[in-house]
């Protein structure tokens, strides 16, 4: 099933979510000059613009990217949050207001040294078309495939160090437990690998699936993040918060987060809150 498109819910909340996330990682994995493959298993289209007939069907970047910029300023005195919004002021083309929200491919490539490998994996075709269009560094490789299989054919990988975020869409039910399969698989090639899972907060409640299986894996140093619209109690339908799984985070990164992500909260609405814990400790 290749329904989703990203385009419609671009710079939502999951979007701030996933990627304070992954810049966080990324600042992170530059402070040592050897070489990294990354790897985002379902990329989309690389940027997007705010103004994109889909997008704007939904508008779900008001309470998302759009209302953490507004605060900008206020949020100046958080090292993290100040960062990311300066980068993300980077894909405006030098205006002030916000016209773009930059998908993973962007976040990556902005960090992808000479030395570094970046795969990105796309299987929508009309997505990966949009992807191709994207300019991006001579380290890309784009494919028209499926991200968790290629994410595999990849390990080993030629570099010391190897960073992957996955987010698919969970359109099918059984996405949840094949993720933690994927998981589990990285791991034992790369045993030191930074994965970022993504997954969403349904009324459903299909992400314990993948939780349960990630904890029943066996692998060690998981760290559950979870930013929150409303409590689930009042969700009959859609999506009411965003979900990161982190394999074996850099040091410190739970704390910083934490603390970037309680801001990022504030801006959200009264409701919104994050909470996070160690799902599996080291």
């Amino acid at each position: 099933m290749l329904a989703y498109q990203h385009a419609y819910h671009a710079g939502n909340f999951a979007d701030v979510h996933k990627h304070l996330t992954l810049f966080a990682v990324l600042q992170y994995l530059l402070r040592k000059s050897s070489a990294i493959t990354y790897v985002d298993t379902h990329a989309g289209r690389g940027l997007y613009p705010l103004e994109a007939e889909e997008t704007q069907r939904l508008r779900e970047y008001r309470q998302g990217a759009a209302a953490v910029w507004a605060a900008r300023e206020a949020l100046a005195d958080d090292p993290l949050l100040a960062a990311w919004c300066e980068r993300l002021g980077d894909a405006q083309s030098g205006a002030s207001t916000l016209s773009h929200y930059p998908g993973s491919p962007w976040w990556l490539a902005n960090d992808c040294r000479e030395q570094d490998r970046l795969a990105l994996f796309e299987l929508h075709p009309g997505e990966a078309t949009h992807l191709e269009a994207q300019v991006l560094p001579p380290q890309a490789r784009r494919q028209h495939a499926d991200g968790l299989a290629g994410i595999r054919a990849l390990l080993p990988p030629a570099t010391p160090r190897f960073c992957a975020l996955i987010d698919p869409s969970y359109e099918r039910k059984q996405e949840y437990t094949d993720v933690a399969a994927t998981l589990q698989a990285v791991a034992a090639k790369v045993r030191h690998a930074i994965v970022m899972i993504w997954y969403p907060l349904l009324p459903s409640g299909r992400h314990h699936d993948l939780l349960t299986a990630a904890r029943r894996s066996g692998l060690r140093k998981l760290w559950r993040s979870e930013l929150t619209l409303h409590p689930p109690g009042e969700a009959t339908h859609g999506m009411y918060g965003s979900g990161m799984l982190l394999l074996n985070p850099p040091w410190g990164i739970d704390t910083q987060l934490n603390a970037s992500l309680a801001r990022v909260a504030s801006c959200l609405g009264d409701t919104a809150s994050h909470a996070s814990q160690w799902w599996v400790p080291e």
